[in-house]
């Protein structure tokens, strides 16, 4: 890392009073945050799914869908806002009439604490998607960044911002047939 970059992440975690031990903890705690939400997500535990958010969550990970299947807030296409509607949204994508099998990895975090509550982070992403339709499989594979925002809420670090940038996508020609508008 050069000198510059060590100044700039010294500048942008300006606002952080903890110790090093409790900035690695913090750092561990939004990692693990981020993993629960993957592996909840594969594994449709809806139930779960939302306390792994703030109240307020906004999350805008819906470009990669055809535009007329995109979920939308106050008329914004692409985004979502609030923890109900975002569990709402990603479990009738991958968990509506049609069941959809999904494997999300996310690697390489850059994690920054912003404060001692707050903190954002880019993640490397790639994910795989499955459906059967009618006796042929149905697939997608992308490849991408989620660039997210944490707060601590009551002690606990939760997901309150998440975009998701995709660098390229492949799918077969009728994956998105079994969509409905979300």
């Amino acid at each position: 890392m050069s000198q510059s970059e060590s100044q700039n992440l010294a500048s942008e975690s300006a606002g952080v009073t903890l110790g090093a031990a409790e900035q690695l903890l913090a750092i561990r705690e939004i990692e693990r945050v981020f993993a629960a939400r993957l592996r909840v997500m594969d594994n449709k535990q809806w139930e779960y799914y939302p306390t792994l958010h703030t109240e307020d969550v906004v999350s805008e990970t819906w470009q990669g869908l055809p535009g007329d299947k995109r979920p939308s807030t106050d008329g914004e296409s692409g985004r979502v806002v609030g923890r109900t509607a975002l569990t709402r949204a990603i479990s009738n994508l991958l968990d509506g009439p049609v069941k959809v099998t999904s494997a999300h990895h996310g690697h390489c975090p850059e994690i920054v604490l912003e404060s001692d509550t707050t903190a954002r982070g880019i993640w490397a992403m790639e994910d795989r998607l499955w459906w059967d339709n009618a006796g042929t499989e149905e697939s997608l594979h992308g490849w991408g960044h989620y660039h997210e925002r944490y707060t601590k809420v009551d002690g606990v670090w939760l997901i309150s911002y998440r975009k998701l940038t995709r660098l390229r996508q492949v799918h077969t020609p009728e994956f998105f047939s079994f969509l409905k508008p979300l």
